[in-house]
């Protein structure tokens, strides 16, 4: 026990730490010991009042002593061997227990078994685990990495190896000797095959394999879930998936820009830096192996929450995180963000975060474990409010409606407007001529804002998303071409 009990009663009940009363609920004593074994370790004081922190003490100490560790032997498997230890503190003998996080795990309550009878540690409270996780825990115990293991019912021509070149472009040569050397390739049984991470990154038929291994999205009025403004699915590769949720928040977010300056620096509404260093962290720590819900981004008037499923690794406290202390998951996916230049250094993420919300006078982020999930919450400098008609600002200030057109028209409008000039054109070709190959990035930056702005219409408004549909300037558009021409002149 590192801290003196005297000091250790005046802190909250967490992840590492819970007070009881007295051994008169044992299978609640069990549960923890338990817990705090299979997840990050803790220690439980018995004698000391859970509400007000009152100490108790307990009577017959060396009676009590002896019992709870009968109960330990004969309760839980296999066999944990915590460090107990009888404490007096004003006056009153508190029984302190202290569980190491084990590399045994998982461990569980015999009477109850294997699959039923496993508990981690979540916050405050002891939760059951799934046998998605129960598999976790024994993964992490043998130092096995779920993203590292072979998928030996598939080849490599399972993997999009044009869209994994695409991304290491300038990187390094894709040749079979590299997809090995990064795990992407994997030796089964005299035989090469994917690695469960390269087909989570790159894989032809991922959501086939791993159905909740995508992105969901949402733009919320207000702050709560009551109701939904915006959403989208984001089902890319996972790198590539890195820019379509920045896409997704940029366009509901707003930029001032200073127009004295040639460059034109934008100053976004939303902490852009903050947000993908902690989308980019959620999506290397996710754990895949879990079922029922994929990365969440939800976005508030007043926050922004990225959400991954799995919880911090065993051994881990959301106070390591923000120490700085890091354990990989999913080595396989953050050794290619690594080589993609996504990661600069381990370790190194959260620290940052904390440092660039200091520096823009942001509230300190915030980092949860609820339920199976791990939740990152980033504060926004001023509220954003969203109306049903889709304009953004911030909360009771003007709508910015009133600037004159040359100040909404950013380079990619402008790109767009030109190649328009002459005829209406499909996204397909208006794609090919502004030289992107994204559709996201298109609708997104280009397309929503020309026509926002009223520079650009389509020409079957009654039907945006048929397959002939085309986009044509309209009078404004047309006026504005002008004065650009009339400007160079």
């Amino acid at each position: 026990m590192r801290l003196a009990i005297s000091e250790i009663v005046k802190l909250p009940e967490g992840k590492t730490l819970e007070f009881k009363r007295d051994v008169s609920s044992p299978k609640n004593i069990l549960k923890s010991l338990v817990a705090f074994a299979n997840t990050a370790g803790g220690s439980l004081f018995i004698g000391v009042e859970d509400g007000t922190k009152e100490i108790i003490g307990v009577s017959n100490p060396l009676d009590e002593e002896e019992r709870l560790c009968s109960l330990i032997a004969d309760s839980i498997s296999p066999r944990l061997v915590p460090n107990v230890e009888l404490m007096t503190v004003e006056g009153k003998t508190v029984l302190g227990v202290e569980v190491y996080p084990s590399g045994s795990r998982p461990h569980w309550i015999s009477r109850e078994g294997h699959i039923d009878g496993v508990y981690v540690r979540l916050g405050s409270t002891n939760r059951k685990a799934d046998r998605e996780l129960i598999g976790e825990l024994q993964r992490s115990a043998s130092g096995i990495s779920f993203n590292e293991m072979p998928m030996p019912d598939l080849s490599p021509d399972e993997l999009d190896i044009d869209v994994a070149k695409k991304r290491f472009k300038g990187v390094r040569e894709l040749s079979e000797e590299e997809l090995i050397t990064l795990k992407l390739l994997v030796r089964e049984q005299g035989r090469l095959v994917p690695s469960t991470g390269a087909m989570l990154l790159f894989g032809k038929q991922r959501d086939f394999h791993f159905p909740d291994a995508w992105i969901q999205c949402g733009r919320f009025k207000g702050k709560d879930k009551a109701y939904i403004f915006d959403h989208t699915e984001i089902h890319e590769d996972l790198p590539g998936s890195v820019d379509s949720v920045m896409l997704f928040l940029k366009k509901h977010a707003f930029r001032g820009a200073d127009f004295s300056d040639i460059r034109r620096k934008d100053v976004w509404s939303i902490p852009l830096t903050i947000l993908r260093e902690a989308l980019i962290n959620a999506i290397v720590h996710a754990d895949y192996s879990q079922k029922g819900a994929p990365i969440r981004v939800s976005f508030f008037d007043d926050r922004i929450e990225i959400e991954n499923p799995g919880i911090l690794l065993p051994g881990m406290t959301i106070e390591d995180v923000k120490q700085g202390v890091s354990r990989i998951r999913n080595r396989v996916i953050a050794r290619v963000f690594r080589e993609l230049d996504l990661i600069e250094q381990w370790g190194s993420g959260f620290r940052r975060i904390l440092k660039d919300a200091e520096e823009l006078g942001l509230p300190q982020p915030d980092i949860i474990e609820i339920g199976m999930r791990v939740r990152f919450i980033v504060y926004l400098a001023d509220s954003i409010a969203v109306s049903t008609e889709g304009h953004v600002g911030k909360e009771e200030t003007p709508s910015r409606s009133g600037k004159q057109v040359t100040e909404q028209v950013t380079e990619q409008v402008r790109s767009l407007v030109i190649c328009l000039e002459d005829k209406a054109l499909g996204r397909k070709k208006v794609m090919q001529r502004v030289g992107i190959s994204s559709r996201s990035t298109f609708v997104y930056d280009y397309l929503q804002p020309a026509i926002q702005s009223g520079l650009v219409e389509m020409t079957q408004p009654n039907s945006p998303k048929s397959p002939t549909q085309k986009y044509c300037l309209t009078a404004k558009g047309r006026e504005y071409l002008q004065e650009e021409k009339d400007t160079k002149l």
